[in-house]
């Protein structure tokens, strides 16, 4: 019974602040609310209205391509600074408080630094390459589709690489040394040490890991909505930023709220993946479940 009281506080918050806002967005999106009006119970329809909805499907496209690619970079570059960091080098502790910079600098900022990066005509990276003779006009990152859909990607790989590479560097330091070392006795390479040492340890960590990051990266809207509100020609729009003009700009809540509800099984998808990372982990460790 104590017990029980001392989880009120955090049962309440979790009701109020979570389990109300999903219920009322899972009940708007079978309604035909609008902004200053109270919709009536249209069931479906808002998802019949989507499903012929050529540019849901084009968020959906590039939701899952901004999401499959951000997440299998940021997990490749993270977990090549993770084991960089984890040798013996100079100023380790400095490098490590750097790497953290994009992941503390709020994301608007980073969104606004990124777009001043990619203007169309006083970008850095353009005015680089045309001093080195490799381009003669400036680059147009954002009003380019597919120039558009790598900048983003680019800005969100940018952003994330610090909580991969942090955190798979703390698993990394929880791996003994041991291990290694007889595995080198035994004549084992560095390839073969990485890949049946060092990866089987860290796959829990990495099923988690990649499970927030691909959370993350889903439900991103901050950047696309600073850097590109969607555009050129809906080139970015993801499903939460689809969402947010449907329902916010455009007044349709029940229609947005629909678009919000149609991520859950995406996002439930990763969890999933998460919660079988952590059973592989209790197998490792000779448990039944």
């Amino acid at each position: 019974m104590v017990g029980f009281l001392f989880m009120l506080p955090a049962l309440a918050f979790l009701l109020i602040f979570l389990t109300y806002p999903l219920g009322l967005g899972v009940w708007l999106g079978f309604t035909d609310t609008r902004i200053g009006r109270d919709g009536i119970w249209i069931g479906l329809e808002n998802y019949q209205l989507l499903w012929e909805d050529s540019l849901f499907w084009l968020s959906v496209f590039n939701t899952l391509l901004y999401t499959i690619t951000a997440s299998i970079l940021k997990f490749a570059l993270g977990l090549w600074l993770a084991l960089i960091l984890n040798e013996h080098l100079p100023f380790k502790s400095f490098f490590r408080a750097v790497l953290l910079l994009p992941w503390v600098v709020p994301t608007v900022l980073s969104a606004i630094a990124f777009w001043w990066i990619y203007d169309s005509q006083f970008s850095v990276i353009s005015w680089g390459l045309i001093e080195l003779g490799i381009i003669d006009t400036p680059i147009n990152f954002l009003g380019d589709m597919e120039n558009a859909r790598a900048s983003v990607i680019a800005a969100n790989v940018w952003r994330g690489i610090p909580f991969v590479a942090i955190t798979l560097l703390a698993g990394l330091q929880t791996i003994s040394p041991s291990l290694h070392e007889a595995a080198t006795l035994d004549g084992a390479t560095g390839w073969q040490r990485f890949r049946h040492i060092t990866l089987p340890m860290l796959s829990p960590l990495i099923a988690v890991v990649m499970t927030f990051s691909v959370l993350f990266t889903f439900t991103d809207f901050q950047l696309i909505y600073v850097l590109t509100r969607g555009g050129p020609l809906n080139a970015t729009h993801l499903m939460a930023t689809l969402s947010f003009q449907r329902a916010i700009p455009g007044g349709q809540l029940g229609e947005g709220a629909a678009i919000a509800v149609a991520m859950i099984p995406f996002l439930l998808a990763a969890i999933l993946f998460s919660y079988f990372g952590l059973q592989r982990r209790k197998w490792q460790q000779g448990g039944a479940d």
